[in-house]
């Protein structure tokens, strides 16, 4: 992707978040130069990867499949491995309308997702096999806002503003906005994008960028280089 679009893209969702009246925390708005000079007050903010998050799951076709994210807020796998401490994290998200977030699940973290506001939210859901990859032929069970709900393979819930599922390790999904751009809330155990995103198809989980431009805000993917 380019960096002039993830710019763009950040400046949109931006505009829609508050459209909802949402506001981000301070740091989503500290330029590069503020951000290196913040590193050291800001080391959760880097060790956790909160913050920006824009990819086209290395396709190139953000349009079509892609996915706008900003992680609030996010513990360790420490605290989660000790069973203490920060054991939880928040992102907003914004699925367009027709934009595939592809089929995948995860190994560690259980989800709420919520529909925070805009169009319908679908999601299509698989179980796993005894081996734990997607099956298919097989459904499984998730919870709707508390109640037990059954789903059928390939079974698309739709999920109007301020309804939501729970999903599992297991429950492979994915998810796109129907009829319009969706705001969603998710909230999870500590999050690691690094690891614990298994795709059923061979895709990248972050963007390749190509900078045309500088950036107005760094993502989660850029600490590693712009903040040695």
């Amino acid at each position: 992707m380019k960096r002039s679009r993830i710019n763009q893209i950040m400046a949109e969702a931006d505009d829609m978040i508050r459209s909802f009246g949402f506001a981000l925390p301070p740091f989503a708005y500290w330029t590069p130069d503020e951000f290196t000079a913040r590193k050291d007050a800001a080391r959760h903010v880097i060790a956790a990867r909160c913050g920006w998050d824009i990819t086209d799951y290395g396709a190139g076709r953000f349009d079509e499949m892609g996915l706008f994210l900003f992680t609030l807020r996010n513990g360790l796998l420490t605290d989660l491995q000790c069973g203490r401490g920060m054991c939880y994290a928040e992102k907003l998200l914004i699925s367009r309308q027709d934009q595939l977030s592809p089929v995948h699940t995860h190994v560690l973290k259980a989800e709420d997702i919520i529909n925070r506001g805009g169009a319908t939210l679908v999601v299509e859901l698989y179980g796993s096999d005894h081996e734990g990859n997607c099956a298919e032929d097989r459904g499984g069970v998730v919870w709707c806002d508390g109640i037990q709900r059954a789903y059928a393979p390939g079974e698309k819930l739709r999920l109007a503003p301020g309804e939501s599922v729970t999903l599992r390790p297991g429950d492979w999904h994915a998810f796109w906005g129907e009829g319009g751009d969706v705001l969603i809330g998710e909230v999870s155990t500590v999050n690691d994008d690094e690891t614990d995103n298994i795709f059923r198809d061979p895709i990248g989980r972050f963007a390749e960028i190509e900078e045309d431009v500088a950036p107005t805000h760094l993502l989660v993917s850029d600490y590693r280089t712009w903040l040695r």
